[in-house]
């Protein structure tokens, strides 16, 4: 690992062990938000296609795209993805035609992602493709696997997906219980490829961002441009401080965080946030977060369970509100849930907003201002709204979710700044040019931080901002004027 300490060092950072963590990535020098910490292409990816979803193989997009016609598996955008993935689907290609209809079925992104794995791994040590610091096959040996933490019911799972590759490649030197492991590799330390709104595209393996550490308060940011992933700074990082990324969905209680980081992960997070469980600070959270508000309007205070465990007393005014009521409310919203799923699929959003309204109105009833349930409600309304083309109502709505993100996300959280970018859009298409500056304002303060200020995104962003203060100008001078 010489060699990649040396090309980190070039980056202003190096290579250490913590006992508890394994491999870290430090700050050799200070980092300051908004600066690149790092960048890696990945090793290997692919989109995420699937029956109702295509996408290029080379650029991820959707649109203009041929089947690749040796194997009826890759898509393509146009000659120029083609030929950039030429070298390597060559070799894939002619792998994939020798299987038969049925089998060609079984070939999901992950076991072409793996077959992919392989083929680049043969390529490079025949030197068809150059090896670097940051791109060679000895990076993904580094990687943890966690296959002793592993159940059994996933290690069969994993054997099944390696012999179907091991079948595809026919490498008689390549070992099926090796596959196995790197599937579990692949759970541990793959990234979902997201857009520059974090909508999901792919999935792909970048060996030396797998390197940076989970924090649930992380001090840097991953996003992608294009395929190539992008380590920003969130907040400044002193030298010698360890450079953290947030693994999965911060807005939610500590014991929500631990299970699924252990679920997915396999580890436990022992970061300053999580450090806080069971004290007070946390439970009182984690309650509004995720619990059951008070039954008093006026009051602001969470519930706890009774000792005796027949309903919940409120922390704050002593109410107590019944077992049954909760639960009669609780099972009402997930019957309601479940028919919204159903107008959704049938095709059917009108009726779908219908019922997201009542679920809101009942949640409202049971859970807290800054419920997490409610925001993913409203989350979900405003996307049917914004395909309704319900501008108005659905401005009401996505500023309804604003003192919400505020709370649980940080400052320079990028879903923060997505949604303040949502609310701007809104808010001008509606006329409200005054409102639409201070909030695109507010996401241009965020956005520069997570995702640069050079990218596509972002400059459209601010030509949206300048185009808006110049409509503002406009209708200033018109009223002087008359």
């Amino acid at each position: 690992m010489e060699e990649l300490q040396t090309a980190l060092q070039a980056h202003g950072l190096s290579l250490s062990s913590f006992p508890d963590k394994g491999r870290s990535l430090v700050a050799a020098k200070d980092f300051y938000p908004g600066e690149v910490i790092i960048s890696q292409e990945p090793y290997v990816c692919v989109p995420n296609n699937s029956l109702t979803e295509l996408r290029c193989d080379g650029c991820f997009s959707k649109s203009n795209l041929k089947k690749c016609a040796g194997c009826h598996v890759v898509w393509y955008c146009g000659s120029l993805c083609q030929k950039l993935e030429w070298k390597l689907h060559r070799l894939e290609c002619q792998a994939l035609a020798k299987l038969d209809k049925r089998r060609r079925k079984s070939v999901t992104p992950t076991i072409r992602m793996m077959v992919k794995l392989y083929l680049r791994r043969k390529l490079q040590n025949e030197n068809v493709i150059p090896v670097t610091a940051f791109d060679n096959y000895s990076l993904v040996e580094a990687l943890v696997s966690h296959m002793l933490d592993i159940d059994e019911n996933q290690l069969v799972l994993y054997a099944q997906m390696a012999n179907l590759v091991n079948l595809i490649l026919q490498f008689p030197d390549v070992d099926i219980k090796e596959i196995a492991e790197n599937f579990s590799k692949f759970a541990c330390n793959a990234h979902t490829i997201c857009d520059s709104e974090l909508r999901p595209l792919g999935t792909g393996l970048y060996p030396v961002v797998s390197i940076i550490n989970h924090s649930c308060l992380p001090n840097a940011v991953l996003v992608f441009e294009g395929r190539l992933a992008v380590v920003r700074a969130v907040q400044h990082i002193p030298k010698d401080y360890e450079v953290s990324i947030s693994y999965v969905e911060t807005a939610a209680s500590t014991v929500t965080r631990q299970k699924t980081l252990k679920e997915q992960y396999l580890f436990t997070c022992t970061c300053a946030r999580c450090n806080k469980v069971g004290q007070y600070d946390d439970i009182q959270e984690s309650a509004i977060l995720e619990g059951y508000r008070c039954r008093d309007n006026g009051c602001s205070g969470f519930l706890l369970r009774e000792s005796d465990e027949k309903g919940f007393v409120c922390q704050k005014c002593g109410l107590t509100r019944s077992k049954e009521e909760i639960r009669k409310i609780v099972t009402d919203i997930k019957a309601l849930s479940e028919k919204a799923l159903k107008s959704i699929s049938s095709g059917n959003p009108q009726e779908a907003v219908v019922l997201y309204k009542n679920i809101e109105n009942l949640q409202k009833e049971v859970f807290h201002p800054f419920s997490i349930s409610l925001m993913r409600t409203r989350e979900k309304l405003l996307e049917i709204l914004m395909q309704l083309e319900e501008w108005k109502e659905a401005l009401t709505v996505c500023k309804s979710t604003i003192p919400v993100y505020e709370r649980v996300y940080p400052g320079y959280h990028p879903l923060l700044g997505l949604q303040y970018y949502s609310c701007g859009k809104l808010e001008w298409l509606l006329g409200e040019t005054d409102d639409a500056i201070k909030t695109f304002t507010k996401a241009v303060d965020i956005l520069r931080i997570t995702h640069g200020t050079n990218t596509p995104f972002i400059k459209e962003l601010l030509m949206k901002l300048e185009e808006a203060r110049a409509e503002a100008s406009f209708k200033l001078l018109s009223r002087e004027d008359s």
